[in-house]
């Protein structure tokens, strides 16, 4: 095999040391920018549009713009339309969601859709409708009314439309702005090209979009076996409701439990309000190419607001936290709520977006950016700010400081409120899809300081950071990796124009309390090496050499028709989940249901501050282990657990589980979709495993 430098792609490095690390490409060049000269942009924010039926609010396919637009509908729409000849010619459905019942939106008629956003998957383009959802004194000055530039930097060349991918086609990323009880249909075109082979050489044309960790029906939870054409869209709909919405609190009487109306009041609701969330991302989920597809530029985040979790810090109402975030609006202030996505990028000697698919442990690119732009400046008031970090990488885990040491509070971890905020001068380490939210206060500062967020965590390789170095050592130049120091800069440029009336309460959201629902199973995932494959479906199945051991069985090799566990609706159980081996650490994530860590390494006095709320990213630790639990509520259907370490989890650490009995068309076991330009088709499960339903 040839296809790296005449070496195999499972050596593990085929460059000469004229190359970088920890990338395994040449040096990205920098053409002469330098770190802090350019301002970080805050996320689009997304257009929500009021739905009502037959009103013709969503736009037609773009092939065919003379056509009415289509209604949203509880099963696929499956109208026939002209497939390309590249992709098998014919005809195929105008919606790329697997037919029938068995995909159809669960509960669609008691979360009918009221709002609408409508996205496109395509190549780099200028942004002439940035929305940044602040003026410009709030975004370091930012002119929303000229076009944004698909760069990661002013002086860095336009990324070409083959090389960056992402929603709209454009820079910065994309907000989705939600509340509780406000179902979202969420249509997702695809644009991108016909031809595979026109990709900029990594990707797949291919997508199935991942709400991570929408609580709702598994037709649309981004399914990597539920994936769509180009030519195609899908409907996503995202009922936005509180766990145990059909079995707690059904008289709806607990005012934490609800959304903010527009009068500034409290619309009550069913369900738990234990398990509100918060800060949730959304990403491409392609079966075996999700690394190389959220590379690109298919990354997203999604702020849901609550009672609790208002987004008005001047609402007192008893109920609301008053979290930065501004007073202007009824509910979603973001003037002091700034999202951040950190990843490293990495680009060729033309300064396109560049990615080494052979590289096995997880690839790492060698320059970091802030919202996808290079080491960014963001000016801030001297108050109180609350930032919505997200991991964005593919293999590289952060860890957080300030150049100062001064302190940080940390209010949620993943999508999730902690019961009390933390204080910390350093942040744990962040693994890839894990979201902390933290409130810096700007106050103890003086206008014209600056401060910068510093990166702690060193890596040699994608297998796991190889030291978290000091704050001395980090910022002193030292290390060999050039992602480590400092990474984003805060200029204090003035004194707040309004009093700051945020709080940070000493009690923010507690856990559910599940000590009282019966166990009903406990399994064993054992995450590592050396996995084999069983099954041989030219779609659903790939070789590893990452897989998952179940229950002690045989290590096993991704495979999306293999149920591996099968929990019964309404029940609870206990999952531990272990690190097959010492030499790397694994960012598990498991789909739909947050769970509580009930010990790590056996034990629950191993379990931080900082992981005692609820969580959906569970970092092992090298050799390590996490035990936690978890309830099976209210939706069902296929999801999926796996490593997000998302080299890892495309070569093939992903296993699918389902919720079974959940009343309606669903069968037990449920059939496999097999997505085809032409149509989806279902075959049976090509593997059960013996412990799957018990």
């Amino acid at each position: 095999m040839v296809p790296i430098h005449g070496l195999s792609p499972f050596t593990s490095s085929a460059y000469a040391d004229d190359f970088n690390v920890p990338t395994g490409l040449p040096p990205s060049p920098l053409f002469g920018v330098q770190a802090f000269t350019q301002p970080m942009p805050r996320f689009d924010v997304l257009p929500r549009k009021a739905y009502t039926p037959g009103k013709g609010v969503m736009n037609p396919l773009p092939a065919f713009p003379g056509r009415p637009g289509f209604d949203p509908t509880e099963q696929a729409n499956t109208t026939q339309q002209p497939v390309p000849a590249v992709l098998g010619g014919r005809t195929g459905p105008i919606e790329g969601r697997p037919p029938g019942p068995i995909w159809a939106h669960q509960q669609w008629h008691d979360f009918f859709p009221t709002v609408a956003v409508e996205v496109t998957q395509e190549g780099a383009k200028a942004n002439t409708l940035y929305n940044p959802g602040v003026p410009s004194s709030l975004n370091s000055g930012i002119d929303p009314t000229a076009a944004l530039r698909p760069r990661f930097h002013p002086g860095l060349p336009d990324q070409g439309p083959l090389a960056l991918w992402t929603f709209n086609g454009t820079l910065p990323p994309k907000l989705l702005i939600g509340r509780y009880h406000e179902s979202i249909l969420f249509r997702h075109h695809n644009r991108l090209p016909v031809d595979p082979t026109q990709n900029g050489g990594f990707g797949i044309h291919t997508l199935s979009t991942h709400e991570h960790n929408g609580h709702h029906g598994a037709e649309n939870d981004g399914f990597t076996g539920a994936f769509f054409f180009p030519g195609q869209f899908y409907d996503y709909h995202y009922p936005i409701c509180h766990g145990g919405y059909f079995s707690f609190n059904l008289e709806a009487t607990d005012s934490r439990c609800g959304s903010p109306n527009d009068a500034g009041g409290i619309d009550k609701l069913a369900g738990d309000f234990r398990e509100t969330m918060s800060t949730h991302w959304f990403h491409d989920h392609m079966f075996s190419f999700t690394a190389q597809n959220v590379y690109k530029g298919n990354a997203g985040m999604f702020n849901i607001y609550s009672s609790l979790d208002r987004g008005n810090e001047e609402i007192n109402d008893g109920v609301n936290l008053r979290l930065p975030s501004g007073r202007d609006k009824s509910f979603g202030n973001l003037d002091f709520d700034v999202n951040l996505m950190l990843a490293d990028k990495a680009w060729d000697g033309d300064g396109q977006l560049a990615m080494n698919i052979f590289d096995f442990d997880g690839f790492l690119g060698d320059v970091m950016t802030v919202n996808l732009v290079y080491k960014p400046y963001f000016e801030v008031e001297r108050r109180k700010y609350r930032f919505r970090i997200l991991n964005g990488a593919v293999a590289r885990f952060f860890k957080i400081a300030l150049s100062d040491a001064s302190p940080l509070i940390m209010i949620a971890n993943d999508g999730n409120l902690l019961p009390s905020p933390v204080v910390l001068t350093e942040l744990d380490e962040l693994g890839i899809a894990e979201r902390y939210d933290i409130v810096i206060d700007f106050s103890r500062y003086r206008v014209g300081d600056k401060v910068w967020m510093v990166n702690l965590a060193e890596h040699e390789n994608g297998r796991k950071p190889h030291e978290d170095l000091s704050l001395r050592e980090a910022l002193s130049g030292i290390s060999s990796d050039p992602c480590v120091g400092k990474f984003f800069e805060f200029r204090i440029v003035r004194d707040p124009a309004r009093p700051d009336v945020s709080r940070v309460p000493a009690v923010l959201c507690p856990n559910p309390d599940l000590s009282r629902i019966p166990v009903a199973a406990k399994r064993i995932f054992e995450f590592g090496r050396g996995a084999k494959q069983t099954t041989s479906d030219p779609v659903s199945s790939f070789f590893g050499p990452w897989g998952i051991k179940t229950n002690g069985r045989d290590m096993l090799a991704a495979d999306f028709g293999r149920i591996s566990a099968a929990p019964r609706f309404g029940t609870r159980e206990i999952w531990t989940l272990r690190n097959g081996g010492g030499g790397w650490d694994h960012p598990i994530h498991i789909h739909f249901e947050e769970g509580q860590i009930l010990a790590r390494d056996g034990k629950l006095s191993n379990v931080p501050a900082w992981e005692r709320g609820r969580k959906d990213v569970y970092r092992l630790r090298p050799g390590g282990s996490v035990t936690i639990t978890m309830q099976f509520r209210d939706f069902g259907g296929m999801f999926m657990e796996h490593c997000h370490n998302t080299t890892h989890e495309d070569n093939a650490m992903l296993l699918r589980w389902e919720i079974n009995d959940a009343g309606g068309a669903f069968l037990r076991p449920l059939p496999t979709p097999m997505p085809t330009p032409q149509g989806v088709t279902f075959v049976d499960p090509t593997d059960i495993l013996s412990t799957a339903f018990r």
